[in-house]
């Protein structure tokens, strides 16, 4: 492969985006390949933004430039909106069907827009959509729509899904590794559908 492979996964604090990547990371050091990978925290505690950068193959800095991803992971909806502008036209975007509405829209009284009217905003890019809840559920634990997504978007990385799959359970808790094994492979089973 020629450059790096950018992905960006944006969620709200406390869906699991960090360790999303660093199962990525850990499927890249298992692949003998360089990665370099960053994150930024918006409140997280409080269910604000917040967004990990992975490059795989890279030589530059851990930072994705807006414009430059090659994937975009979005556990929200909202957050696929918000961050969408890190994808060139056309780019590929596989994100979770739900969202959770900031406080700020109850406290200033905002209007939400519904899934229909986000997904029209998305409508330029390649798009995936999952309903992670739904599947987590079928897992065997709602707290597994992270690695849910992360099967999904396997179909569109460079990495080997059984690599993944490797760095899924060398990186859950041992309790958790039958659960995060099955919510991976339906998620990577509901992208195949879409």
């Amino acid at each position: 492969m020629n450059g790096s492979f950018d992905i960006l996964i944006v969620g709200i604090g406390g869906q699991g985006t960090v360790l999303a990547s660093n199962v990525l990371g850990e499927a890249c050091i298992r692949e003998g390949r360089p990665v370099r990978s960053a994150e930024t925290h918006g409140m997280a505690q409080r269910g604000g933004s917040v967004e990990s950068h992975v490059r795989i193959d890279g030589r530059y800095g851990s930072l994705i430039a807006p414009g430059c991803a090659d994937l975009l992971i979005a556990f929200d909806l909202l957050e696929a909106l918000r961050y969408r502008h890190y994808l060139p036209e056309g780019g590929r975007l596989v994100t979770n069907r739900r969202f959770v509405t900031p406080t700020s829209v109850y406290m200033q009284k905002q209007t939400v827009p519904d899934e229909a009217e986000i997904l029209a905003a998305l409508g330029d890019l390649d798009l995936t959509c999952i309903d992670a809840a739904v599947i987590a559920s079928e897992a065997g634990s709602p707290l597994s729509q992270n690695i849910v997504m992360l099967g999904g978007a396997s179909r569109f990385m460079p990495l080997a899904a059984e690599t993944l799959l490797a760095a899924v359970r060398a990186c859950v808790p041992p309790k958790t590794v039958a659960i995060n094994e099955r919510a991976f492979s339906l998620g990577r089973d509901a992208a195949g559908r879409c």
